[in-house]
């Protein structure tokens, strides 16, 4: 309770809310408000990274731009629907799915959602350690254990604290991270423009159709499926009578924006050195801390960590809530401060005993964005046929209109999760390797064929689960409403 304690003495009141709806007289501000804590979250200098990810699935400086606004603005479009559904239901996202799939049967997709946020908030944390440490190093301070036990002591710490602290603290860390960052992030871009060779870039050659597929995929998975299952969760605090198109709306343009600049930067430097795109394979953040002149490194640090925490803030905010929508029977600080103790654990592990970062990341992403993909698919298709807002004392019973369990939507998300795993592959962590095992029933080559790293899996589930639930739950939907 130390954390709990800290804030408390920070004079910062902690939010009672967990999963319960927001009463009217909570709810306040406007959808514009939700720039900044998507923004926020989404500025984090490892955008520049993604230009690197991307090259290396093999395709050209065209491919991986046009793979890259598709990917980042369509999954980022799904989180502003998403969104929606917070503001007509008063309540978080993984209390709203509880529509689709009951109130137990939402059980599962909470728990996918919980281990989703939980590994991005210490993925988050692990780039943040790791690129404090690259820094230090280069400037003689020290970048070796000590030095990386301290930062990631920091880290967490404000991490942790604002998660428990909740929405409030949250908006305001979060317009403060949005200023900081932007401004700093454009300082690193003019400082590092001169080392962008477009002759080299230009010349980079195509890749194949399945190679863009899977730049494509890993885009979507990376950025807006990072983030549908906690899409609700800020929205839900809006006044009812709020424009449902100005909340898609903001939600898709304050998560977007910053990735795309990013991107495109990013693109342009990792494409101008294989050297540099090397590195970030192994530090994606540290490593583009060696273009930089000495005297910019602490402002380095400050930018690096400062994005990486407001990704990590929303995270853990979320995944304490979907940690509720399980069943812990705990209140939201406390599920807060468990995911916190976890997220640490696995920092340690990675920072101080494993090896290699961007193969077991990429992993983590496909694995888990197949069954989020599906329940993607699935909750997108049950918003699109709701006339009504939710009714939203029903959505905690039981007994209510939504039901207990919905054996459909969690078939489709079961089996699409089967299909879709048998679809993707994992080559560079070896404990996936046994993912794509219908590449080679179905003729698509095998797990070393040329559509092996596509990863059909996460688009096959997604589409699954919205046509599925559209097309069978039609008659439920309209049940539901007429109750």
């Amino acid at each position: 309770m130390i954390v709990v304690d800290a804030v408390e003495r920070a004079g910062l009141p902690i939010e009672a809310n967990g999963i319960n709806v927001i009463d009217d007289a909570e709810r306040k501000g406007h959808p514009r408000q939700l720039f900044w804590p998507w923004f926020a979250a989404n500025v984090s200098i490892l955008g520049l990274s993604y230009g690197s990810f991307a090259l290396g699935f093999g395709v050209s400086f065209w491919q991986a731009l046009i793979a890259g606004l598709a990917g980042i603005v369509v999954s980022f479009l799904f989180c502003g629907f998403i969104a929606l559904a917070g503001k007509r239901g008063s309540a978080p996202t993984m209390a709203l799915s509880r529509a689709a799939f009951g109130v137990r049967g939402n059980r599962l997709p909470s728990l996918l959602s919980w281990m989703l946020t939980v590994g991005w908030e210490t993925a988050l944390t692990i780039l943040a350690t790791l690129a404090t440490a690259t820094v230090f190093d280069r400037l003689g301070w020290g970048g070796g254990t000590a030095t990386k036990a301290v930062a990631l002591v920091a880290v967490a710490a404000l991490t942790i604290a604002a998660g428990v602290a909740g929405f409030d603290l949250i908006m305001r860390l979060q317009t403060a991270i949005t200023v900081i960052t932007a401004l700093l992030t454009v300082g690193y871009m003019v400082l590092v423009a001169e080392r962008i060779h477009w002759s080299t870039v230009s010349a980079l050659p195509a890749g194949s159709a399945q190679d863009f597929i899977g730049t494509l995929v890993f885009f979507m998975t990376g950025f807006g499926l990072g983030w549908v299952n906690a899409a609700a969760d800020y929205s839900r605090y809006l006044p009812r009578d709020s424009s449902g198109r100005a909340v898609v709306g903001w939600t898709t343009f304050g998560s977007a924006l910053a990735p795309i600049v990013l991107l495109v930067f990013g693109l342009l430097l990792a494409g101008s050195s294989a050297d540099l795109s090397t590195a970030i394979a192994a530090d994606p953040i540290g490593a583009l801390a060696t273009e930089l002149p000495t005297w910019y490194l602490v402002p380095f640090v400050l930018v690096a960590v400062l994005g990486l925490v407001g990704g990590a803030v929303l995270d853990i905010y979320s995944s304490g809530l979907a940690l509720l929508g399980v069943g812990l029977p705990v209140p939201r600080f406390v599920a807060a401060l468990i995911d916190g103790v976890i997220m640490v654990a696995g920092t340690c592990y990675v920072v101080f005993v494993a090896g290699n970062f961007l193969g077991q990341f990429i992993g983590f992403l496909v694995t888990l964005g197949v069954p989020i993909a599906a329940w993607c698919g699935v909750m997108l298709a049950d918003i699109a046929l709701r006339r009504r807002d939710y009714a939203e004392a029903d959505l905690f019973r039981r007994d209510g209109r939504y039901g207990d369990i919905q054996p459909l939507p969690i078939a489709v998300v079961l089996v699409s999760t089967a299909l879709g795993w048998g679809l993707v592959t994992n080559a560079s962590a070896s404990w996936l390797t046994w993912q794509g095992y219908l590449l080679s029933p179905l003729g698509l080559g095998g797990k070393t064929g040329d559509w092996a790293f596509a990863n059909l899996g996460v688009l096959v589930a997604l589409a699954i689960g919205f046509v599925v639930t559209f097309v069978f739950s039609r008659g439920r939907v309209r049940a539901q409403e007429a109750w």
